[in-house]
């Protein structure tokens, strides 16, 4: 890849998460060179990324949109994530330095610091969750699982979900991690699987609250 090419992807990935565009809405080469400020040639290159990403879909008749979720979608990137990231809890348990811990440590802080204002700063509380994620991931010591997960951990639903988090929902997180690194200092990998698991959990069920129920759960509820 070129050095436009990565550019443009950087940049038009940092678009998508932003909330800037909504799901569904089209974008054109046009725009989205506008935007990078390189030529559609590595635009072209880093929307086919973006593809593979699943951030951006083609339609049947080659136009692009921005992927918009369905509940089940979500549902099922929630699942993934739950078996990879508390896969990657175990393995970080046995394998996470002092160092980490107390990194750890400092992000929960600033996680909190964002979540106690008077109003939430949502952004801040992505950029500290984001990092203290990859610390436990990079910690598991598996490119494979960190390969995989990247895509699942900033995918857009993660920022749809926390801008759908109460105050209340969002100290609720702060605790997760809390007990997260509680059974990190323990050295315990089945404590800190099981409160990796309910952390994701109780993060699918706030989300699916604003989205609504699954397609199989409005046919039940209609039959």
């Amino acid at each position: 890849m070129s050095r436009a090419s990565d550019r443009a992807y950087a940049a038009i990935r940092a678009h998508l998460l932003s909330g800037a565009v909504k799901a569904g809405e089209q974008l054109t080469e046009d725009q989205l060179a506008q935007i990078t400020g390189v030529s559609r040639t590595p635009v072209r290159e880093a929307v086919r990324r973006l593809e593979d990403e699943l951030l951006l879909v083609r339609s049947d008749t080659k136009r692009l949109f921005v992927a918009d979720w369905s509940r089940d979608d979500i549902e099922e990137m929630f699942a993934l994530r739950q078996m990879l990231e508390c896969h990657a809890a175990e393995r970080a348990a046995q394998r996470l330095s002092r160092e980490q811990i107390a990194d750890l440590e400092a992000l929960n802080q600033e996680l909190k610091a964002a979540v106690e204002q008077s109003a939430p700063d949502v952004a801040r509380f992505l950029d500290a969750n984001r990092a203290f994620h990859e610390v436990i991931i990079d910690a598991a010591h598996s490119p494979r699982l960190g390969q995989l997960l990247a895509r699942l951990v900033e995918a857009p639903v993660v920022l749809r979900t926390a801008r759908t988090y109460t105050q209340d929902d969002l100290r609720q997180s702060a605790r997760d991690h809390d007990e997260l690194i509680a059974a990190f200092a323990a050295r315990d990998p089945d404590w800190a699987r099981a409160v990796m698991g309910s952390h994701l959990r109780r993060a699918f069920h706030t989300f699916a609250r604003a989205v609504g129920p699954a397609a199989g759960e409005r046919l039940a509820k209609d039959a």
